[in-house]
């Protein structure tokens, strides 16, 4: 399988851009990887039309430090939150991740990259 898609919940912190999603509580995510489409790039799928598409070695290096590239930022918030910041021509989004769902989506994005197709 060369397609990873994982869903998961987050929190909006700030939502200049997504303003239909404050809710005050966690909201759906949908994370996917791609290994035949687009190999080195992860896609984080907001409710709605809030899609952004980075490196997956962003994402990498944003669990362990502050890391950022063109519309998105992501750094570790305390042991257990990953912070992503994604900024758009309408505003910032900032949403809050358990690191750990964050990691499980890696680890299996990389297992995805390295079977061999027809496996």
């Amino acid at each position: 399988m060369s397609v990873v898609e994982q869903y998961a919940r987050a929190h909006i912190v700030t939502d200049t851009d997504v303003q239909s999603l404050d809710e005050r509580g966690a909201i759906p995510v949908v994370l996917r990887y791609d290994a035949d489409r687009a190999p080195r790039d992860v896609r984080i799928c907001l409710p709605g039309p809030h899609e952004w598409t980075f490196t997956r070695e962003l994402l990498e290096r944003g669990l362990r430090a502050p890391a950022g590239s063109g519309e998105v930022r992501v750094w570790p918030c305390g042991r257990v939150q990953t912070v992503i910041e994604f900024h758009s021509a309408q505003g910032t989004a900032v949403v809050q991740f358990d690191t750990k769902a964050l990691i499980r989506f890696l680890r299996r994005s990389y297992m995805a990259a390295a079977t061999p197709v027809g496996s």
